[in-house]
């Protein structure tokens, strides 16, 4: 077996386990639907000795699902319901994106159902001060951003001892970012300090509907200068093995999902103050994560300020970059980053020029054919010269079956002599094989390609072909460059060659069509070199092969 064709065994031999994994995953059990247990987060994140040696939390109890007065706010982007109980933000859709599972329903990032719960939540650790557990007084209602607004304000208060709070959310026209605010009144007589804390709560699943193909992260993330892009898993919360950093004096800390992300970010990109971040695992497979920062003095009479952004959208690198520092890693382009970035840039930019994503992605292929034509040159004369000593090896196959060692060296022999390397036609593909992960995972993460359409009956290009029409014509395609290639002279090797695009095009049925559409224009661009080189061989004879 030639290396060229045992390079794509092994690939093959690799999506059939991804296509296994995937349909175990599909068709596991759902676990039965047990009581929920009692969500233990009546213990407020407990400052540690270096954030304040004084410090002691305060303990609360009852379930922070108890459903309070309500504010349905409306945007342009969002659509959000905010509880009295804490001010909990319980519920987000984003109006421009729609459910994987069902494309009649916009998406939910932020929700309180029966089947999944993540809220967004803070509040202030310390005696007589409000937290994500206190009732604040709301007006409920709708508020909608009216034409003309750029800044939809919903405001709430709480009295809590001698303590007065009122917590604002601002939401503005055109973005995903909600301001939150917190004016704090001390009516009393003594000093009263209290750390601001910012959290998510979430119950550990994966988004409904998210393909079994889709590998990506759903969990807690933050960024600090000195830890970098870090990710927790629920199970690692679960177990108590959290290895990520502590505390700093920058960052911010998210929930991340398949395309999207909830961050708590500072308003001042140059507040340097120290803060911590923690994970907790709260009973009933539910978990939260936060960001605690240093406590805030109030003495009598006196006011202060807190202010937090939080951001709750797409993962758009764009925005994200400009919101926070690092923010841009949440978009997962696994571990070929450094060629699946790149790639996307490349990408957008073309977009930007044809505005078609799936023109851009024809592009895109072109453009990586191109870069590695000469090696492509190279792989095709290697086997166009292959495929004219195909009779010559089956000859010798014949003669010196029983011996393999005989053989092989009679096989050598005629490839000094006629000046060939069977190694060279497997390069091209060894330098593909990582470009086309790094392209896969580019496609896969990218949000701007939900919901794209190309043309047709291409409507969504992060989304299967729903007709299979791509697959199969990619398919046909494969069996078009192995008629060009050299027939291998082992019959169960021949066999399996002609398996393997039945076996891909059931394969692809499953991926994303805009990457089954850089495969396709890749295999059609792939036999058109190979035709046209296979043509100047065949006219410079079974020499040395003619000059391009």
């Amino acid at each position: 077996m030639d290396f060229q064709r045992l390079i794509a065994f092994v690939v093959f031999s690799f999506s059939l386990l991804m296509l296994w994994n995937a349909w175990e995953d599909y068709n596991r059990p759902k676990p039965a639907q047990t009581v929920r247990q009692q969500v233990q987060d009546a213990a407020l994140p407990v400052p540690s000795q270096q954030l304040q040696p004084s410090a002691k939390p305060s303990q609360t109890s009852g379930s922070t699902t108890a459903v309070g007065a309500r504010a349905i706010v409306r945007t342009d982007l969002v659509s959000a319901t905010i509880d009295a109980n804490g001010g909990d933000l319980r519920d987000l859709t984003l109006n421009a994106y729609h459910q994987v599972a069902d494309k009649t329903k916009l998406l939910k990032l932020f929700e309180e159902s029966a089947n999944h719960r993540y809220f967004a939540q803070s509040g202030f650790v310390g005696n007589d001060l409000v937290n994500h557990k206190t009732v604040y007084e709301l007006q409920p209602g709708e508020y909608d951003l009216k034409a003309g607004e750029n800044d939809l304000k919903v405001s709430m208060k709480a009295v809590s001892g001698s303590i007065e709070v009122v917590k604002t959310y601002t939401f503005h026209r055109g973005s995903y970012v909600i301001d939150v605010d917190y004016v704090v009144y001390n009516l009393g007589t003594a000093a009263v300090e209290g750390y601001p804390y910012f959290q998510f709560q979430h119950d550990g699943k994966k988004p409904d509907g998210e393909s079994a193909y889709v590998r990506g992260f759903t969990g807690p993330a933050m960024y600090t200068e000195s830890g970098k892009f870090q990710k927790v898993d629920f199970s690692d919360i679960q177990k108590a093995k959290q290895d990520h950093v502590k505390s700093a004096t920058d960052g911010w800390i998210g929930m991340v999902q398949h395309h999207f992300v909830a961050a708590w970010v500072t308003p001042d990109p140059a507040n340097n103050a120290k803060r911590e971040f923690y994970t907790r695992a709260l009973g009933g497979e539910e978990y939260s994560a936060g960001m605690l920062l240093p406590a805030v003095k109030i003495a009598p009479s006196e006011t202060k300020h807190v202010e937090m952004r939080l951001y709750a959208g797409p993962q758009d690198q764009a925005k994200l970059k400009t919101l926070a520092h690092g923010l841009e890693h949440v978009v997962d382009y696994g571990w070929l980053t450094v060629l699946a970035y790149p790639l996307f840039l490349l990408l957008s930019w073309l977009n930007s020029l044809v505005h078609n994503w799936g023109t851009a992605i024809i592009l895109l292929t072109v453009i990586v054919k191109m870069v590695f034509y000469p090696l492509s040159v190279a792989s095709y004369k290697s086997m166009a010269q292959m495929r004219k000593l195909t009779p010559r090896l089956q000859h010798l196959k014949e003669r010196f079956g029983d011996d393999r060692q005989k053989l092989h060296e009679q096989m050598m022999k005629v490839y000094q002599e006629e000046k060939i390397n069977p190694l060279s036609g497997c390069l091209p593909i060894v330098v593909q094989i990582p470009v086309f992960i790094a392209l896969y995972w580019a496609l896969m993460s990218a949000v701007e390609l939900r919901q794209a359409p190309f043309a047709l009956w291409i409507h969504d290009l992060s989304e299967p072909d729903p007709f299979y029409i791509l697959p199969l014509v990619m398919a046909a395609t494969m069996f078009i460059q192995q008629r060009l290639s050299p027939k291998p002279p082992d019959p169960v090797q021949a066999k399996i060659m002609m398996f393997m695009p039945i076996a891909f095009s059931v394969m692809f049925f499953f991926f994303p069509s805009g990457l089954v559409l850089y495969w396709l224009v890749n295999n059609v661009l792939s036999i058109l070199q190979q035709w046209r080189i296979n043509h100047v061989i065949e006219r410079a004879g079974h020499g040395t092969p003619a000059k391009n």
